[in-house]
């Protein structure tokens, strides 16, 4: 997603590929297929480029270590990426600073379970602080016995189940000398962990709300000293918000920004990383809704985004080269229109054919 703005822009890019028919190898040229958890295969690599930064957050430590040592520079840096890689020191760091949180715990044995369920009631959210993500990783627990396991393998993040309104989330973009833009907030929607739209921005959000979750999230990326895309996924509650997970890199509730804001996500993390003046984060329409193509009944997708193009000449298709598996997100969707029902229907209607959830 960041070759066509570096084109644009005049970059130059080379990526780390895990695999040569890799979704990023098949756009970028310079695209050298290794191990990105081997510090050496990372060190022989890095030492042709200005800038480092990542497109996942699951960098071991020896290999940022040795980046480091190495001297290029790393957007966000190792300091700040800790807080993305680990979720107790995320709660512990944004607690510190008076962010609204859920209530929380780090648990190591039965008995802290049992007290912390006691103290915020049952079910509660249990959560392994490295390598989750899109559900993975989160349990919904019940009872003691369903995180005895997981407490076997290490601490465990215990969190109180909160009772909220919705899912909102604030993209912001941080460069190194400490300029920064934030989109408007929008509305996520979830199912079985795992992002299916994006509404911006979010529908009949009180401005005030907007604002101090905006302020939230570039107070959160100053602190932090986030350098790039940060977003801050937080849930709506009745009394205001809290936040649920931080992500430091370009991510999906931002996939709208491609056709519905001036600068879009992917172009404004080059201009941070590069410490380049950031572009205009505002909306260009109404309403955008982007809506995440799962894997489906197609594995050629190729006849089907065709009819959707003559059906309807304003929608935008972004595909990442992936294998279609069931499941999997293999592209997203975007519709610029003056009304959510507008959007949310054309954008639904796409994904779903792309799918073979519809099939006219």
């Amino acid at each position: 997603m960041c070759a066509g703005p570096a084109a644009e822009l005049g970059i130059t890019v080379t990526v780390l590929a895990e695999e040569a028919d890799g979704a990023a190898a098949q756009v970028f040229r310079s695209a050298p297929v290794g191990d990105y958890t081997d510090p050496a295969t990372v060190v022989a690599f890095a030492q042709h480029c200005d800038v480092i930064t990542f497109d996942h957050e699951h960098v071991p430590a020896p290999v940022l270590a040795a980046l480091e040592e190495l001297g290029v520079p790393m957007h966000p840096s190792p300091a700040a990426l800790a807080y993305a890689q680990n979720k107790l020191s995320m709660r512990e760091r944004l607690s510190d600073m008076g962010i609204p949180c859920p209530r929380w715990r780090a648990a190591t044995s039965v008995a802290q379970v049992e007290d912390f369920g006691a103290e915020v009631g049952w079910p509660l959210i249990a959560k392994v602080p490295v390598g989750g993500y899109d559900g993975k990783g989160v349990l919904l627990a019940r009872s003691v016995h369903e995180v005895a396991d997981w407490l076997a393998r290490g601490p465990v993040l215990l969190e109180e189940r909160v009772d909220f309104e919705r899912e909102l989330a604030v993209l912001v973009a941080r460069s190194p000398s400490g300029q920064a833009a934030a989109w408007p907030v929008v509305e996520t929607v979830q199912e079985d962990g795992i992002c299916v739209e994006v509404h911006a921005p979010a529908a009949h959000l009180d401005p005030g709300l907007a604002a101090e979750a905006t302020a939230a999230g570039l107070r959160i990326a100053g602190e932090l000293g986030v350098t790039g895309v940060l977003a801050v996924e937080i849930f709506q509650t009745a009394d205001g918000f809290v936040v649920n997970e931080l992500a430091m890199r370009p991510h999906n509730s931002g996939h709208w920004s491609m056709d519905g804001s001036v600068t879009g996500q992917f172009e404004q993390h080059l201009r941070a990383v590069l410490d380049l003046p950031l572009g205009d984060p505002r909306a260009r329409s109404a309403v955008t809704v982007m809506a995440n193509v799962l894997g489906g009944d197609y594995a050629e997708l190729y006849p089907a985004y065709r009819h959707l193009m003559a059906r309807d000449p304003g929608l935008k298709v972004h595909l990442y080269g992936k294998g279609v598996r069931p499941g999997r997100k293999i592209g997203h969707v975007n519709i610029c229109a003056s009304t959510y029902a507008e959007a949310h229907e054309r954008a639904r209607h796409a994904a779903d054919y792309l799918q073979g959830v519809i099939t006219e």
